[in-house]
């Protein structure tokens, strides 16, 4: 388990990462929850210069580890959670090297990334992983969220969850 004092970087992806998230993106523990490679690194690659989502390197001690995107749902027409509050951000995370996975990453890097995100103001945070993904959403209620509603969309069958300001203080 690794010790709750790890500050984590976040930086922007350029696009001299996309190799590294290509290979990461093959990982089976990432690939089982991801969407075709090719399709998944376009996107990310469009996604670098987007208004309306911010995709991110995570850093451990200068190392790149993990791949994590934010997103406004009320920034893109007919967006699935755009019922969700004004101000809400949108959430996704990958840890990439196999030997990262299951040991407190994940719920490490929420907890520090939703902390800034409320002290920027952000009222609520969201996170979408798959019913069938039980690791992430452990890792996810072990961050502080909760589950808020069961969706089928285009991004599959989904557990929404949430996190608030006031709860996350």
């Amino acid at each position: 388990m690794i010790k709750q004092d790890h500050g984590y970087d976040f930086r922007p992806v350029t696009k001299k990462d996309l190799p590294m998230i290509a290979g990461w993106l093959a990982e089976p523990h990432v690939a089982e929850w991801w969407d075709d490679p090719e399709t998944e690194l376009a996107e990310i690659r469009d996604h670098i210069d987007s208004i309306s989502v911010e995709p991110l390197i995570v850093e451990l001690d200068d190392k790149p580890i993990a791949y994590l995107q934010s997103y406004d749902p009320h920034m893109e027409d007919d967006h699935p959670y755009a019922d969700q509050p004004f101000g809400t951000l949108g959430i996704d995370l990958s840890i990439g090297p196999p030997e990262l996975v299951g040991i407190g990453h994940g719920s490490a890097i929420v907890r520090q990334f939703i902390e800034a995100l409320f002290e920027e103001g952000v009222p609520r945070v969201i996170i979408d992983p798959d019913p069938a993904n039980i690791r992430a959403i452990r890792a996810y209620e072990k961050a502080g969220f909760r589950p808020i509603d069961r969706r089928r969309s285009e991004y599959g069958d989904v557990v929404l969850m949430a996190i608030d300001a006031e709860e996350g203080q």
